[in-house]
């Protein structure tokens, strides 16, 4: 008879949390400290600390994402809303999102879900599991020709805006980031491959007011969007016009240029401010103001120009940068083609309109 064996308890570690975490550097000294270098804020975490975003962490010297996966909005948008104008005009996108952000932008209108992880540190991210390819399929299935990161900032959730956009390449789905720009050149790397179109939010140029209210710099954003248009995507740029931060005309005419500067295709996008989380006392923009920004825009070389969040305006139709004909009527989200040829230039004289898939 054989012997009787016995064995000792094993211990279990517990799981890791979330998802492991791409582009986290260990920093010498032993102690398991790691720099996130995601996003420009360049967190360096001790072990157990998380990052500005509240969902990336230090887990014993090994970096996690607390938001793979975990999708908090699952939406069917027209693309017009995200907002992109230039691009497969009148489609329809899958919008995902999860919870966090790595700016804290005091007028945010998604400050539940964008602030959630630094609101509540001690609950469960909202949202439900989504793998990448059950996205793609729901895109597909809901007629849409495009999956869109958006609502928060993509940038935190890097790793499944990859495995997602590889899922829907898969499927001949667009790729489209809306996004903050506050990316490094190592994020931009890692995502700008997958990425088809991005509009990127430039929230004004004076630092000082950007740091009080927004919880950054403006230099990032110029960045991202030359590196991504650079990179042969597609982009489009926001202002969010907040009466009192960045409404003078100095600043919307230097923004103005310094987009014109990269690439005067670059269609822009000055979209009125309404009152929300920490800025109810402001007012909702006035429409002149949002009129200044868009002469200041063609003063600036930019062939396209839109006012943003006024349903209905003149401006937030397509007009041709060579002869000013009609080429795109909007209301909202509804898109009819007026002057525009199949063949993407407008029907009267021939200029051809920057964009893809119009």
């Amino acid at each position: 008879m054989l012997p009787l064996m016995w064995s000792q308890p094993q211990r279990r570690e517990p799981p890791a949390p979330g998802h492991a975490a791409l582009l986290g550097t260990p920093l010498d000294g032993g102690a398991g400290v790691v720099r996130c270098d995601l996003c420009e804020h360049r967190c360096v975490l001790r072990p157990g600390q998380r990052g500005i975003c509240g969902v990336r962490l230090n887990h014993d010297g090994a970096l996690r994402t607390l938001a793979y996966g975990r999708a908090a909005v699952v939406r069917v948008e027209a693309i017009e809303k995200k907002p992109l104008f230039h691009f497969h005009p009148g489609s329809r996108t899958l919008a995902l999102a999860t919870a966090g952000c790595n700016l804290r932008c005091a007028h945010c209108q998604n400050w539940e879900l964008s602030q959630a992880p630094v609101l509540q540190p001690e609950s469960a991210l909202p949202g439900e599991p989504l793998a990448p390819a059950e996205a793609a399929a729901r895109a597909v299935a809901a007629g849409c020709t495009s999956v869109c990161f958006s609502f928060t900032e993509p940038t935190i959730f890097a790793e499944y805006v990859v495995d997602v956009a590889r899922a829907a390449r898969a499927r001949d789905l667009r790729t489209v980031l809306v996004t903050n720009g506050y990316l490094t050149p190592e994020a931009l790397a890692l995502l700008g491959p997958w990425i088809d179109a991005a509009n990127v939010d430039l929230k004004g140029l004076r630092d000082e007011v950007l740091r009080r209210e927004v919880g950054g710099v403006h230099a990032p954003s110029l960045r991202a969007v030359a590196a991504l248009r650079a990179r042969g995507v597609w982009v489009e740029v926001t202002t969010v016009v907040v009466p009192g931060t960045n409404d003078g005309a100095d600043e919307l005419a230097e923004m103005a240029r310094r987009l014109a500067a990269i690439d005067r295709d670059v269609p822009w996008h000055v979209a009125r401010f309404h009152p929300d989380w920490l800025m109810l006392d402001r007012p909702p923009t006035p429409l002149a103001t949002l009129r200044a920004g868009v002469a200041a825009g063609r003063a600036a070389g930019l062939r396209h120009v839109y006012v943003g969040n006024v349903w209905g305006d003149r401006d937030e139709s397509t007009w041709c940068a060579g002869c000013g004909a009609l080429l795109i009527l909007r209301r909202g989200y509804a898109v009819e083609r007026h002057g525009l040829a199949a063949s993407g230039a407008c029907r009267a004289c021939g200029t051809t309109l920057a964009g893809r898939g119009l």
